[in-house]
C-alpha cells in the first residue's frame, strides 16, 4: 500500500521540479568544477535544541559523498558550484518546508505550493507521511541553476540512525544521478 501511495506522490509531484520562481531554466550537460560547498545556514540552534540537525547533517555527508565520489572537493569558501537543498515533509492535510539550507533571495515558496497540492489531493483515505528532498547545484559565479533534481520517499519513524542515513543517501544518489561532472 505505500508503494502506491509513493507512485502517486512522485507522479504528483513531477511538476515541482520546473514550478518555482526561483530559477526554473536548468543548464544542459557536464558540470565543469573541481570544488563544491554547500548554502550556509544562518539558523545556528545547538544540536541538541533542533532535532532536525541530525537530518541536516546526514543530508550533507550524503551528498558530499556523492560529489566526492565524482572527483569534485568539499570546500568551506565558496566552491565552484554551491549546493543548496530543501525538505518538504507532509501528510494528507499539510505540509512543511524546511529551508534552511536553500539560501537567501531564492524564493521556494512556490515549490512548497506544489508540494502541498500533490500532498494533499491524494484521494487516498489511508492516512500517509512523506518528505521530499530537493536539491539544486547553482555555478557560484554566475547563481545559474546547472541541476534541480528531487525524490520522494514515505516516511518512517522510529528508524535506527543508520537506516535513516542509508535512506537519505538512496535518495540523494537518485537525485544526482545523472550530473555529469567535467573538470
Amino acid at each position: 500500500m505505500k508503494e502506491n501511495i509513493l507512485v502517486l506522490l512522485a507522479a504528483s509531484i513531477a511538476v515541482l521540479a520546473g514550478c518555482s520562481s526561483t530559477p526554473a531554466k536548468v543548464n544542459e550537460g557536464p558540470i565543469h568544477a573541481r570544488t563544491f560547498s554547500f548554502v550556509t545556514s544562518a539558523k545556528s540552534s545547538p544540536a541538541y535544541a533542533d532535532p532536525r540537525a541530525a537530518v541536516h547533517q546526514m543530508i550533507h555527508e550524503a551528498i558530499t559523498k556523492n560529489l566526492t565520489a565524482r572527483g569534485l572537493q568539499k570546500t568551506d569558501t565558496p566552491g565552484d558550484i554551491t549546493v543548496a537543498y530543501l525538505v518538504i515533509v507532509g501528510d494528507n492535510a499539510s505540509t512543511e518546508l524546511i529551508d534552511d539550507y536553500f539560501g537567501y533571495g531564492r524564493d521556494a515558496s512556490p515549490l512548497h505550493d506544489k508540494a502541498q497540492e500533490a500532498y494533499t489531493e491524494n484521494k487516498n483515505p489511508n492516512y500517509f507521511q512523506a518528505g521530499t528532498l530537493l536539491i539544486d547545484l547553482i555555478d557560484s559565479k554566475t547563481f545559474k541553476l546547472l541541476k534541480r533534481g528531487y525524490a520522494s520517499r514515505p516516511r518512517l519513524r522510529n528508524l535506527p540512525d543508520d537506516a535513516k542515513a542509508a535512506r537519505v543517501q538512496e535518495a540523494v544518489d537518485e537525485i544526482l544521478r545523472d550530473v555529469q561532472i567535467a573538470p
